[in-house]
């Protein structure tokens, strides 16, 4: 299994980024993809995940209304908009275990594959 992450960058404040992180060698249809990202010397935060094609997105409130979260079967999107430099961040996607409650979403104890980062910089 491989999560292949794309479309990090920099940017200016109040501008967009479209990531994009692609999983191959198995399908994920019933599992959780999830973002979250990591600053140095800091834990990697929930961002936001989907549960499935289709489904209904949850996210962080630091990005509430800014960032939206797509899938396409085993592509998981992550459209920022609006960017602060307190968005700079490694951003990683994730797979979840499988049958993840809802409750059990927001912590990286709870997947299972993870891509290998994309660098996100907002400059002020």
């Amino acid at each position: 299994v491989q999560l292949q992450a794309s479309g990090g960058g920099l940017v200016q404040a109040g501008g967009s980024l479209r990531l994009s992180c692609a999983a191959s060698g198995h399908t994920f249809s019933d599992r959780a993809m999830a973002w979250f990202r990591q600053v140095p010397g800091k834990e990697r935060e929930f961002v936001g995940v989907i549960r499935k094609s289709g489904g209904i997105p949850t996210y962080a409130d630091s990005v509430k209304g800014r960032f939206t979260i797509s899938r396409r079967q085993n592509t998981v999107y992550l459209q920022m908009s609006d960017l602060t430099p307190e968005d700079t961040a490694l951003y990683y996607c994730a797979v979840g275990l499988p049958r993840l409650i809802f409750s059990s979403l927001f912590t990286t104890r709870s997947y299972e594959y993870w891509g290998q980062g994309t660098e996100v910089t907002v400059s002020s």
